[in-house]
C-alpha cells in the first residue's frame, strides 16, 4: 500500500508541478532563482534522459509502460518486502508513469529544473523534472539498499563454521 500511495504522490506532484510550469512559461524560457547555479527553465525533452533517443516517443512510451508492468506484476520477484524497498518501488512508478503521461498527453516530457555553474567552462546539467528526480532516487536507494545488504551477508558468511578439508 506505501508503494502504491507514494507512486500516486509522486505523479500528482510532478503533474502539477509541470502544470504550472506550463501556464506560467513558454518554451524555452527561463528565469535564474540563484544566479549562476539554479534556474527554473521550460524545457520539451523529446527524448530520454539528457535528451538520448530523441524523436523516438512512441518506443520510449512502450518501454514506460512495459517497465511499470513489470515492476508491478514481478515486484515480489525483483524487490525484497522491506520498508526501503517499497519506497524505492513507489520512488520508480511514480516517476516513470509521471513521464508516461508527459509523453502520452504532450508527446514530450517537460523538464524545469535547471542547475548549471561555471557555464562558459561546460558545467551544465541537463534540465530534469520530479519525475526524473524521484527516479534517480529510487535508483541511488537500490543500489545503497544493495550495498548494506551485501555486507550483511558477507558478515553472515565469515561467521559459518565450514570444516577444513
Amino acid at each position: 500500500m506505501l508503494a502504491l500511495c507514494l507512486s500516486f504522490f509522486i505523479a500528482l506532484l510532478d503533474q502539477a508541478s509541470k502544470s504550472v510550469i506550463k501556464n506560467i512559461f513558454v518554451p524555452g524560457e527561463h528565469v535564474a532563482v540563484i544566479p549562476g547555479f539554479f534556474d527554473v527553465v521550460y524545457v520539451q525533452n523529446t527524448g530520454a534522459a539528457w535528451g538520448m533517443l530523441s524523436g523516438f516517443n512512441n518506443w520510449l512510451i512502450a518501454v514506460s509502460l512495459f517497465m511499470v508492468i513489470v515492476l508491478i506484476v514481478f515486484r515480489r520477484h525483483l524487490i525484497p518486502n522491506t520498508l526501503m524497498h517499497r519506497i524505492v518501488l513507489g520512488l520508480m512508478i511514480g516517476g516513470v508513469v509521471g513521464n508516461l503521461i508527459d509523453r502520452l498527453k504532450w508527446g514530450c516530457v517537460i523538464d524545469f529544473l535547471d542547475f548549471h555553474w561555471h557555464e562558459g567552462e561546460g558545467r551544465h546539467f541537463p534540465s530534469f523534472n520530479v519525475a526524473d528526480s524521484a527516479i534517480c532516487i529510487a535508483v541511488g536507494l537500490y543500489i545503497i539498499s544493495q550495498l548494506f545488504d551485501g555486507k550483511k551477508n558477507k558478515s553472515n558468511c565469515s561467521d559459518s563454521k565450514i570444516p577444513n578439508p
